[in-house]
């Protein structure tokens, strides 16, 4: 691809906003905040310039409507050089991130240097134009929005010279372009350790405190991100494929669950109650859709949502996890005779959960306020916006579909055969190996019953009943699954108690009726399977 380059990268390093993260810890503050003082400090030996004044400078590329962030593409081009009013840039390269590409994986093509005969440097390459040419259609791109930021770094030493820690300090400017201008500023500072223990990391956090500064993560691409939102309009039109196809019974079902979450998405800034779970819920019913049907979508884009899908699931799950356990643990105490409750029992248990849970609604909040969910939802946009349909997506969808589950209902059954014969192996109950089987044939009866959803407006009644009937299985696998969830949470509770010389007497008994509880669910499940699994039941896989 002549001097194109695919830059996959970890730290962002060669971009020109800085994005300081991993082990460095970050602030924000007001625009200009002053410089903290730092060469008297306790531990400090010196500060050195380690640069003078840098600017790093992004500009980002679209249609005079957004089509290119509405479809969660991101084209920038992107200037790193010394503040010296107008001198040449040291380096500068066009940048194209598309939604589905993966996080660390960007096209990136060198800056025409400027004068060249016959090149001009502020049109856009024509490898990346022929990527973007059909989300832009006829709209010219041109610069939609610009991020400066001057960087000033220096070197914190001790008495011996020796390298305590960096200190990068930015005055970032944010607006957007064109006919209506949107502008914003503030100060951002980050601290790369090298040899300074806690007390001096201590001192310097104190020393940023005294200038305005707090903890916080770099906002600059969000802010700009955020003023594109308010200046788009609606997004563009979805494809619907050919009525009564498969690929137009896909997209109707994605669609309408990428909206389910956006709403949800909407709920949890609101923090209304549940949100988190339904988000979860509606990207698991969008990724089971694609590993079940991937076939009629080509190339990469589904395998890649599917991964991201997952990211977010995993994400969002240790708030919903902390609060589910926290009101059964409740409940169940509260069902216990009084003689079994020995101290304040129910006061560890609520100290535990709320910081768990004050833990998690922090980390879910960085997830949807991040570049990564942005560019999922952005992926998704661009999915129903121009999906990549095969041949087998405009054939009738009663006639494909139900194949497609039936592979997914294959694999179901496989996981369970496998976990039901680990049960019944006889001698003493094999649990490692059966709850994670188990845990297995769990996920993926999930993504059966949410593949049927798809399905059901082709087939009828028949689909419905059998995801009636799933749900029995899946009842038996979840009450399984939070009981060993549930035993492991009761472990620690017991150990803390232990460990501040409390009694944990009553977090035994409860992790003893979590074990039976698994043991009688454990001899329950092959005859809800007998049950559940008939050929009759399945008929309508066999079109």
């Amino acid at each position: 691809m002549s001097d194109a380059e695919l830059v996959r990268t970890t730290d962002h390093a060669d971009v020109a906003v800085p994005e300081v993260t991993g082990s460095a810890l970050t602030y924000r503050g007001p625009a200009h905040t002053g410089a903290p003082r730092l060469r008297d400090l306790p531990g400090v030996g010196g500060v050195q310039p380690v640069t003078d004044a840098e600017v790093r400078e992004l500009e980002r590329f679209d249609t005079a409507d957004l089509r290119l962030f509405a479809a969660g593409i991101e084209l920038t081009v992107e200037r790193i050089g010394p503040d010296r009013g107008g001198a040449t840039p040291e380096t500068a390269a066009w940048v194209l991130t598309l939604p589905d590409g993966g996080p660390d994986e960007r096209l990136r093509i060198p800056l025409a240097a400027a004068g060249v005969e016959g090149v001009d440097p502020a049109e856009v390459p024509g490898e990346i134009d022929e990527l973007v040419r059909r989300i832009r259609g006829d709209g010219e791109l041109h610069p939609a929005g610009r991020i400066r930021v001057i960087r000033t770094t220096v070197r914190l030493q001790d008495e011996h010279g020796r390298e305590l820690a960096l200190l990068h300090r930015d005055q970032v400017h944010v607006a957007t372009l064109g006919g209506a201008t949107a502008v914003d500023s503030w100060s951002e500072a980050a601290v790369r350790p090298g040899t300074a223990g806690t007390a001096v990391l201590q001192r310097v956090d104190e020393a940023l405190r005294a200038t305005g500064m707090l903890r916080g993560a770099p906002a600059a691409r969000t802010r700009l991100a955020e003023l594109f939102a308010e200046a788009a309009p609606a997004e563009p039109p979805r494809r619907t494929g050919r009525k009564g196809s498969a690929g137009a019974l896909l997209l109707a079902y994605l669609g309408d669950k990428v909206d389910t979450l956006a709403e949800r998405e909407r709920d949890l800034r609101a923090d209304r109650p549940d949100a988190v779970h339904q988000m979860r819920v509606a990207s698991r019913r969008i990724r089971s859709a694609l590993r079940t049907y991937g076939g009629l979508l080509e190339g990469p884009r589904a395998p890649h949502l599917v991964a991201e899908l997952r990211w977010l699931g995993r994400a969002l799950a240790g708030e919903r996890d902390a609060e589910v356990q926290e009101e059964r643990l409740t409940g169940r105490l509260a069902d216990l005779e009084p003689e079994l409750l020995f101290g304040p029992v129910q006061a560890q248990v609520t100290r535990h959960f709320a910081r768990t849970r004050a833990e998690a609604r922090a980390a879910v909040m960085d997830v949807v306020d991040g570049e990564r969910y942005a560019a999922l939802q952005g992926a998704l946009r661009r999915l129903l916006a121009d999906p990549p349909l095969s041949s087998r997506a405009a054939e009738p969808a009663r006639k494909v579909l139900p194949t497609m589950a039936g592979r997914t209902a294959k694999k179901l059954n496989r996981r369970m055969e496998a976990a039901l014969a680990e049960l019944s192996d006889g001698g003493e109950r094999p649990a490692g190996d059966a709850t994670e089987l188990l845990h297995r044939a769990r996920k993926t009866g999930k993504q059966l019953r949410y593949a049927t959803e798809v399905v059901r407006p082709a087939v009828g009644k028949d689909a419905r009943a059998f995801a009636k009937r799933l749900k029995a299985v899946q009842q038996v696998l979840g009450d399984h699954q939070d009981a060993v969830v549930s035993r492991e949470t009761l472990r620690l509770l017991g150990g803390q108690a232990g460990a501040e010389h409390g009694n944990g007497f009553a977090f035994g008994v409860l992790h003893g009726q979590d074990t039976a509880r698994m043991r009688e669910l454990e001899e329950r499940l092959p005859g809800v399977w007998e049950d559940v699994w008939t050929s009759g039941a399945r008929r309508w896989m066999r079109r």
